[in-house]
């Protein structure tokens, strides 16, 4: 098997039909929607063919999260993206779309005929938990991920409360999250400026004594 290219991040580059099965096969095996493929998008993306590191993939998905439309479609558009361009987003977006069309066509035509069978409604019912912790597992991830401690733990618990209690649209929270980390951050270093000095340069000093005359 020919080893793919390299890119510039040392991560190596997905080919077009690679993209297409990935998402093809995420998409006809995972139940429960665009959260439940978050932990098997990021097994296939960034844990076995590391195609993304760990906080591109963090990054991607509150794009994703922060963009309209459905998430699943909009992590496949923008890891496509960043891994094969223009032509990356058709592979990945044909890849998510193509399974899902599949099977509920197939679900809109024979639905009549098992809609009422007890051994399906048993099947579902059996499912419902298993997607629980597909859902579970991506938060948990993302916790290890991003570091949070327990001071900026107040960050996803007030957007808790927010989505939850004031019912303030997701989007709005991811958005004014990222507004409030501006902030923070121009708060933290006046100016727009890194808090970090460069070190100074002692070689010109260090030459001069050592040449100046005794």
């Amino acid at each position: 098997m020919k080893k793919a290219a390299s890119t510039g991040l040392d991560h190596p580059q997905a080919g077009l039909w690679q993209l297409l099965y990935v998402f093809a096969k995420i998409g006809t095996f995972t139940i429960g929607g665009g959260y439940a493929m978050i932990p098997l998008i990021e097994r296939e993306v960034v844990s076995r063919r590391r195609w993304l590191s760990d906080d591109d993939f963090v990054e991607l998905l509150a794009l994703a999260q922060a963009s309209p439309g459905v998430l699943a479609m909009n992590i496949a558009v923008f890891v496509g993206y960043r891994t094969r361009g223009l032509a990356g987003v058709f592979a990945a977006a044909l890849g998510s779309i193509l399974p899902s069309f599949v099977i509920i066509l197939s679900i809109a035509l024979f639905f009549a005929q098992f809609r009422e069978n007890a051994t399906v409604e048993k099947v579902f019912k059996g499912m419902r938990p298993a997607v629980v912790a597909l859902i579970a597992v991506p938060i948990i991830r993302l916790v290890r991920t991003v570091g949070l401690t327990w001071k900026t733990a107040i960050i996803p618990l007030v957007a808790l409360l927010l989505i939850v209690l004031a019912h303030v649209n997701p989007v709005w929270t991811v958005l004014g999250a990222g507004v409030g980390g501006i902030l923070w951050s121009l708060m933290r270093t006046p100016g727009g400026r890194s808090d970090k000095m460069p070190p100074a340069d002692t070689t010109s000093s260090t030459i001069q004594s050592t040449n100046k005359p005794s």
